[in-house]
């Protein structure tokens, strides 16, 4: 009788343990199908605690498709190659962003060169709960620099921590935006994020966009539209009469020094011709030790573009809309902004002086 009742015991506890392995594997199985349909035929590379959840618990993930969409893998490689560029003394080098970043060490040191600032942490943190206090202090000081400029906090210590890439990429592209980065970001790239819940025993999945750029002069921070948004977005057949009219402009003056302007968006994006021009219409020479005349890298040519900046604004003109990086990327809105500023203000003192 008692070795009737061990062996059932035993019976019972194998048949348990085995609907319990069972229950798992069906678990991870139709977490996997859920996921790979209808948007994905191929197979997913997804890990057992994805889809291993408590009741009313969710996950998310980026559907494989967004993540071979050419704008998202753009936006990966521009911002990986942006940490780089500022870190490149601290000979750090990034190439995952979920692995590289979720820890914080790599976040420490960015924040630290961007803002010019050093951050009371600890160096090197390898326990979760270490690396989470870093995490913690590093997200608060962006907190600090984003919130009074209307960001909207998009992550948190333990999105960043679980290496949840779409809010490591929210981060970095509103770091990138508040330090104005002298680098172009892809614009309008949205991806596609599956969402995993468990509802009452059963995984259920819904499909759900998330916008991680717009333009840049929205992610800027200046949501005003003005006349060149309107005509790229509903007139580009009056694009060239505009173009027309603007190359005639700077030719009139660029002429005396037997310049010619053929292409706006090209002869323009080193600052040479602006520096010039600038000198051309407020009659004064500019020293050449002030600025580059055939410059070479993208930053002296953001120096030669900020510096005609800076002699529009000495001149009684706003300061632009456009960053000079803009110009420099060979943006063509921001390049037209520019110089229908310096148009207007030739054309309104011409008119004041044919009144007077």
């Amino acid at each position: 009788m008692k070795k009737d009742e061990s062996f059932l015991g035993k019976l019972g506890g194998t048949l348990a343990r085995k609907k319990k392995a069972k229950e798992v594997s069906d678990l991870q199985e139709e977490g996997k199908n859920a996921i790979n349909a209808p948007m994905n035929p191929s197979a997913v590379d997804i890990h057992p605690e994805d889809t291993l959840l408590e009741e009313n618990e969710e996950r998310t993930m980026i559907d494989p498709n967004s993540k071979e969409d050419p704008k998202f893998k753009e936006l990966i490689k521009v911002l990986i190659d942006w940490i780089n560029d500022v870190l490149v003394e601290e000979r750090i080098i990034v190439k995952q962003l979920e692995e590289d970043l979720y820890d914080g060490q790599v976040l420490q040191k960015l924040l630290e060169k961007l803002a010019d600032r050093k951050l009371n942490v600890a160096e090197v943190t390898q326990s979760e709960i270490g690396q989470k206090q870093k995490l913690q202090t590093v997200l608060e000081a962006v907190h600090d620099l984003l919130r009074p400029h209307g960001w909207t906090i998009k992550w948190n210590v333990d999105s960043i921590h679980g290496k949840n890439l779409i809010s490591i990429l929210h981060l970095l592209v509103a770091l990138a935006m508040h330090f104005r980065a002298p680098i172009r970001l892809p614009e309008h790239v949205s991806v596609q994020v599956v969402v995993v819940r468990k509802r009452e025993g059963l995984l259920q999945t819904t499909h759900v966009t998330e916008e991680l750029t717009t333009t840049t002069e929205m992610m800027m921070g200046r949501f005003e539209r003005d006349a060149f948004d309107t005509l790229f977005d509903h007139a580009p057949d009056k694009l060239s009469v505009v173009k027309k009219s603007l190359i005639t402009f700077v030719n009139k003056h660029l002429n005396k020094l037997n310049l010619e302007v053929t292409e706006l968006e090209t002869q323009f994006a080193d600052g040479v011709y602006l520096v010039l021009l600038m000198g051309l219409l407020e009659d004064y020479f500019v020293p050449l030790h002030n600025f580059y005349l055939t410059p070479e890298s993208f930053d002296q040519k953001v120096h030669n573009v900020s510096f005609a900046f800076e002699l529009m604004q000495d001149g009684g003109l706003k300061k632009p809309k456009a960053r000079p990086e803009d110009v420099v990327n060979l943006d063509l809105k921001s390049t037209l902004r520019v110089l229908y500023n310096l148009f207007t203000k030739i054309k309104l003192i011409a008119t004041a002086t044919a009144v007077h």
